[in-house]
């Protein structure tokens, strides 16, 4: 039997869900607060978060850098190469994005109740290399080994339309309405991810909206062969959040 020793991703990752279960805690206790006293709330919106990687400033936010260090003492990582790891969050791409992330730390830290929404991209804009001194982009898949940050709610699906044509109608008491109808219709899935205050015990939302096909795998086209005419409506309609800024 080969003894394979474990990967730095398998610690990582270990790590990562273990802050994730405080951050679940203290957000639960935030909430907890809010509602108990009807605070108001901001609800910040922006196109493009840039967070950078989360699972240091978690740390450092959270004061549990010694507790991290302690667990780590019988393994051959240290806290700095577990975070090499982590994969920057492909949501943002320049200022627009850091300032966004600023205001929703500055936030967390002050105490304000705050929600972040935005759009929950499968790629960032690119992946810049070199080649013969030329750039050249790659897909940035940032998601290609999933993210223990990312809390999905597929319990929270909100229907949003799109084209179609409007109709007027009459009501059962006689009366002119008016109804949207013939439209293409794309579910929004939540995504969540925290953000702490630095040492007050707060934690805020960053609230992020993945599109979902309300059409699935078309199986009477399938049949017929054509394998990208019965995807077609639900590749079409994921395409909203698939990359960050997509050219036509």
């Amino acid at each position: 039997m080969i003894n394979v020793p474990p990967r730095k991703d398998t610690y990582y990752q270990g790590l990562a869900f273990s802050v994730r279960d405080r951050l679940i805690e203290s957000r639960l206790k935030t909430q907890r607060s809010f509602y108990s006293k009807k605070t108001k709330r901001v609800y910040y919106l922006s196109l493009e978060f840039l967070p950078g990687r989360f699972l240091m400033n978690y740390i450092t936010n959270m004061q549990i850098k010694d507790e991290c260090l302690q667990v780590l003492d019988d393994v051959d990582f240290t806290l700095e190469d577990l975070a090499d790891e982590e994969w920057d969050a492909g949501l943002g791409n320049g200022g627009l994005g850091r300032l966004a992330s600023c205001y929703m730390d500055s936030m967390a830290g002050l105490k304000i109740p705050a929600y972040g929404y935005g759009i929950r991209y499968d790629y960032g804009i690119f992946f810049q290399n070199i080649v013969n001194g030329y750039q050249v982009e790659r897909s940035d898949n940032w998601l290609r080994r999933g993210s223990p940050w990312e809390i999905t709610r597929r319990g929270f699906l909100y229907e949003v339309k799109f084209y179609g044509r409007t109709e007027i109608y009459r009501d059962e008491n006689g009366s002119q309405k008016n109804r949207w109808v013939d439209t293409d219709n794309v579910m929004a899935m939540a995504c969540d991810i925290f953000i702490p205050g630095y040492a007050n015990h707060n934690t805020n939302n960053m609230r992020l909206w993945a599109a979902i096909s309300s059409r699935e795998f078309n199986l009477e086209e399938f049949q017929k062969g054509d394998y990208i005419g019965a995807m077609e409506s639900k590749i079409f309609s994921e395409n909203i959040s698939k990359v960050l800024y997509p050219t036509c």
